[in-house]
């Protein structure tokens, strides 16, 4: 058995979306509704002085989250499920709720068995830039 999880990011979003915490509690009903997830708890939002929001939500199935940046009119969104999860429309939601002229999604299997052999296991490093800690 395997999990999913999606790593999306959208690009050239409207930045007053991207300030709405409304507009994020929305995307995050739909995703739950669509995909048939089921919330442990209430989403947690955070509105940063800059305008930013990070939200976070605790599912049964795992979590939702998600970080924006206005100032470069982006968001960044996190969903992993435990169980497998049909596809959902990212790049046509969010150009439809954020106005995102590029959305980028990456679908990851996440096994819960380890490799038969050590020679399977593989390490892969994306994007090893410095971190500044610069978060808004």
């Amino acid at each position: 058995m395997t999990g999913v999880e999606w790593i999306v990011e959208a690009y050239g979003c409207a930045p007053h979306f991207l300030r709405d915490v409304a507009t994020l509690q929305t995307l995050f009903g739909e995703l739950i509704r669509d995909l048939d997830l089921h919330p442990c708890a209430d989403a947690q939002w955070t509105q940063f002085a800059g305008g930013g929001v990070t939200g976070f939500r605790v599912l049964a199935e795992s979590h939702l989250a998600c970080h924006t940046f206005p100032e470069h009119g982006t968001l960044c969104l996190n969903l992993f499920c435990c169980r497998p999860r049909p596809e959902w429309d990212f790049t046509g939601r969010l150009r439809a709720r954020l106005d995102a002229q590029k959305v980028s999604v990456r679908r990851l299997e996440r096994p819960y068995e380890a490799p038969a052999s050590a020679a399977q296991v593989e390490t892969t490093t994306v994007n090893a830039g410095t971190d500044t800690g610069a978060r808004r």
